[in-house]
């Protein structure tokens, strides 16, 4: 049962002298066929405006819009609040923080550095001469 057929059915319950009665029992000029005639003249084509209208919209810049959505970075003033105060954290403690900061992709990752080995031979002079006396001979 709709919505509309509920309420005539109360209308029609309802005491007497409490509410009007329904349009099709009203008389008047017009009879019955006025109530159909005056919802058909409201919903006329072209007689309702859009509601879809900038009135009273105000217009917002672009530019303001993306300040306002853009992220904050606030790793500079939390690592000067961490070292400023009387609580100084380890070196651990906030090399662990940057690398939490830094981005997971490996374009984010600093170059690894490579550890530098000492050009230098596992043989020592004398392991030389050595080598000499017997290759060669005495010298």
């Amino acid at each position: 049962m709709s919505a509309s057929l509920l309420r005539r059915g109360l209308e029609l319950l309802e005491a007497p002298g409490r509410g009007k009665a329904p349009g099709m029992l009203q008389r008047g000029p017009g009879g019955p066929q006025a109530a159909g005639a005056a919802r058909r003249k409201k919903a006329a084509p072209g007689s309702g405006r859009s509601k879809a209208t900038v009135k009273g919209k105000v217009v917002k810049s672009a530019i303001e819009e993306y300040c306002k959505k853009k992220a904050v970075d606030h790793l500079r003033k939390n690592l000067q609040y961490m070292t400023n105060g009387r609580f100084v954290a380890d070196k651990a403690v906030t090399q662990q923080v940057l690398t939490q900061n830094r981005g997971r992709k490996s374009k984010d990752q600093p170059p690894e550095k490579k550890a530098k080995k000492s050009e230098g031979t596992v043989f020592t002079e004398e392991d030389f001469r050595k080598f000499e006396r017997e290759y060669f001979g005495t010298v």
